[in-house]
């Protein structure tokens, strides 16, 4: 056992998935840089490692009055609940996206489809390919530049491959300063990624994006890596959200409807200082909400969390280098590849031999 248990008190890990992703060796992983199992949790021997059980099961629910997790296969009760689900594109307002797009989130459907797709590439290398990637943030630009790395080995003829890249904004990664944008644009465009800029996207169909200015890109596959949304049943529980439907958080990391439920990473939204979704702060969120949880279950009092201002963020260009983003600055080279590296696989090597 990993952690000595507090008497009296029975740890769960619900889960629909045994083999949880790490999102910031993902694109490394779509490259072809990394294995699977070097991108995954396996949450069965974590679970174990922790002394708390690990129920197989997708939660669809929760039901506030009874204090229960509603799965797909039945309810689980709980006395605390923490939950920490992430994120999902939003689609829904999109006429034929939920029928046609492959989310970058859940990441286990995005890696199938994605699997499928470099087989299938594999076994008719001479066929016309092209992808439409919806969503011009980190993750879109990241998406775009390492599948192009991974197929360009597949298809010698720099021809049949064909990358678009689409986004509402005048200028990719918003979220970031100028600097990095114009290097990740130029980078893009040498690259041969046909950027769309400006454009956006009111349709989908099998086989293309309908842009509001009657663009048309002709596709194979189209990945939607838009903005984050939350899952339709938190919006539907009782929880206090935000107008995207994330659950309002107080500085001790609990909902402040119901303080008897925590929440953390893309899923929370923190009243008192709201911070884009992104993983840096979901894994440095885990310390406090360990420490909290102990604290309520001894009966002492919660601890406040205050997240850092700003974040160092390392972009993968797809080609064993990376583009290193702070407050206004930027920079680009091999060494942030490798500082990116060693951090993931520094987190990573925690999971190994539980």
């Amino acid at each position: 056992m990993g952690f000595k248990s507090l008497p009296d008190v029975d740890l769960t890990l619900i889960s629909d998935v045994q083999q949880t992703p790490y999102s910031g060796m993902l694109p490394g992983h779509v490259a072809g840089f990394y294995s699977y199992d070097e991108t995954h949790i396996d949450l069965r021997s974590l679970a174990k490692f922790a002394g708390a059980e690990f129920v197989g099961d997708r939660a669809i629910g929760i039901d506030l009055e009874s204090n229960q997790v509603i799965c797909a296969s039945g309810q689980l009760k709980f006395d605390y609940l923490s939950l920490d689900i992430g994120s999902i594109p939003q689609t829904l307002t999109v006429p034929g996206a939920k029928e046609y797009v492959i989310p970058a989130k859940p990441v286990p459907g995005f890696l199938d489809a994605w699997y499928k797709l470099k087989q299938s590439a594999a076994a008719h290398p001479e066929q016309p390919l092209s992808i439409a990637i919806v969503g011009g943030g980190a993750g879109g630009v990241e998406l775009a530049l390492n599948m192009q790395s991974c197929l360009k080995e597949i298809f010698k003829d720099k021809h049949i491959l064909e990358i678009h890249l689409i986004h509402r904004g005048k200028q990719l990664l918003s979220g970031h300063n100028d600097w990095v944008s114009k290097k990740l644009t130029k980078i893009i465009q040498q690259r041969g990624i046909k950027l769309h800029l400006q454009q956006d996207v009111t349709k989908v169909l099998a086989d293309r994006v309908i842009c509001q200015s009657g663009l048309e890109i002709e596709s194979n596959h189209i990945f939607w890596v838009t903005q984050a949304a939350a899952p339709s049943w938190i919006n539907e529980s009782q929880l206090k959200t935000d107008n995207q439907g994330f659950i309002l958080v107080s500085d001790t990391l609990q909902s402040i409807s119901h303080p008897h439920i925590f929440a953390a990473g893309d899923i929370a939204t923190m009243v008192n200082h709201q911070r884009p979704k992104a993983g840096v702060f979901a894994v440095r969120q885990g310390q406090p909400l360990f420490n909290n949880w102990q604290n309520i279950l001894t009966q002492q009092p919660p601890q406040s969390y205050i997240p850092q201002d700003k974040y160092l963020a390392l972009i993968g260009t797809g080609d064993h280098k990376a583009i290193a983003s702070w407050d206004f600055l930027g920079w680009r080279s091999a060494f942030f590849w490798w500082l990116k590296d060693y951090i993931d696989r520094k987190f990573m090597n925690q999971f190994i031999n539980l």
